[in-house]
């Protein structure tokens, strides 16, 4: 009898534990970009942007006078419990390759890599200051025609980011008031952009995440 009670009770704890692990599993990635054509994304009317094309299976940002970009056409496919990831690649210039605006909820904000003079990554804005002056700053060295691996995750209160295998960003933004700068807002919903350098973007998906205990 004593045997029997203790199958059910191990049968129904890893019952549970098999159901909690399921309930938080990352969907599967979806493509945002097919390496052939724009497809949803559209150049950004900043004015002196360079012409924007698809090569090698990349999207290419041209230097611009001072950026270049893409934005996202229509509804983002998401806007809190997500990840984003890309590779990204500077060819030219020495600022940043590579400006991500997201959806963050209801508010929007922007992943800088390599600003300020080319190292310089964090989120823009966090209580109104950018990403070179707020918690989230940090300094990361980024060489010309390199790929980097970027991830995005943003939950309801957290946004964390990582370069390669290397976290650089993890923030609880419970609280916090989330904008971006007036030279993105064209970026917006989503959007990639360039300052003085040409950048190259590829593999871009996405995918929804359950938010972790």
């Amino acid at each position: 009898m004593t045997r029997f009670i203790v199958g059910c009770v191990v049968g129904l704890l890893a019952s549970g534990c098999a159901g909690a692990s399921k309930s938080n599993q990352t969907d599967p990635w979806t493509s945002l970009f097919d390496g052939q054509s724009l497809g949803n994304w559209a150049s950004t009317p900043f004015g002196g942007e360079g012409q924007v094309t698809v090569e090698d299976g990349a999207i290419v940002l041209p230097m611009g006078s001072p950026m270049t970009g893409v934005t996202w056409q229509g509804r983002p496919p998401m806007r809190t419990n997500y990840e984003v990831e890309f590779q990204a690649m500077r060819t030219l210039g020495n600022d940043f390759f590579c400006a991500l605006t997201f959806p963050a909820g209801d508010q929007p904000c922007t992943l800088v890599l390599a600003g300020w003079g080319g190292s310089v990554v964090g989120l823009s804005n966090i209580d109104g200051a950018d990403a070179s002056q707020n918690e989230t700053t940090t300094f990361h060295p980024f060489r010309n025609d390199q790929w980097y691996r970027v991830r995005l995750r943003v939950e309801e209160d957290h946004i964390a980011a990582w370069v390669d295998d290397k976290q650089l960003i993890d923030l609880d933004i419970a609280g916090k008031r989330l904008s971006i700068r007036p030279e993105v807002e064209l970026s917006r919903p989503l959007g990639l952009a360039t300052w003085t350098s040409e950048g190259r973007i590829k593999d871009l998906r996405w995918r929804s995440v359950a938010r972790e205990p």
